[in-house]
């Protein structure tokens, strides 16, 4: 059961985003609801394709975005136990400090098992296709 979201006006919506994915995470929640904006859809539209989320739809009767989380089992003495398969999200460039790289620059996170979500003059990508595609932009988070 999902209860309603508080509205409010929100400062970073990257943040809050990558906040409420990591709360449920660490909860063990199946699904979790964050505003909708632009930004967000298409970071968790990367989520989703990167295989860190099971998938995401837009809520109808709000403007919000519904994601299920992806979890893995693992046996432990006494029964099974989920892993989320985040095991971390971290905001890189923030409102009051914005981080800038060029394709060169763009940090590899964990050997690669990680991602960096990179804003671009393109769209928003992962550190693999800026790198590609050779463009920069800003670091926005970065997830593993």
């Amino acid at each position: 059961m999902i209860t309603s979201v508080t509205k409010g006006f929100i400062h970073d919506s990257i943040s809050d985003l990558l906040t409420r994915i990591r709360n449920a995470c660490l909860a063990k929640k199946a699904n979790v609801l964050v505003p909708y904006t632009n930004v967000n859809f298409e970071i968790v539209q990367l989520l989703e394709k990167e295989g860190f989320i099971q998938g995401f739809q837009k809520a109808f009767d709000s403007n919000d975005i519904f994601i299920r989380l992806k979890y893995r089992s693992k046996l432990v003495y006494g029964g099974k136990t989920k892993i989320s398969c985040i095991t971390n999200l971290q905001r890189i460039s923030k409102p009051g400090l914005r981080i800038y790289a060029n394709y060169k620059e763009i940090p590899r996170i964990l050997g690669g098992t990680g991602i960096v979500v990179v804003s671009t003059p393109n769209g928003i990508l992962t550190d693999i296709e800026a790198r590609l595609k050779g463009i920069g932009g800003e670091l926005l988070c970065s997830i593993w």
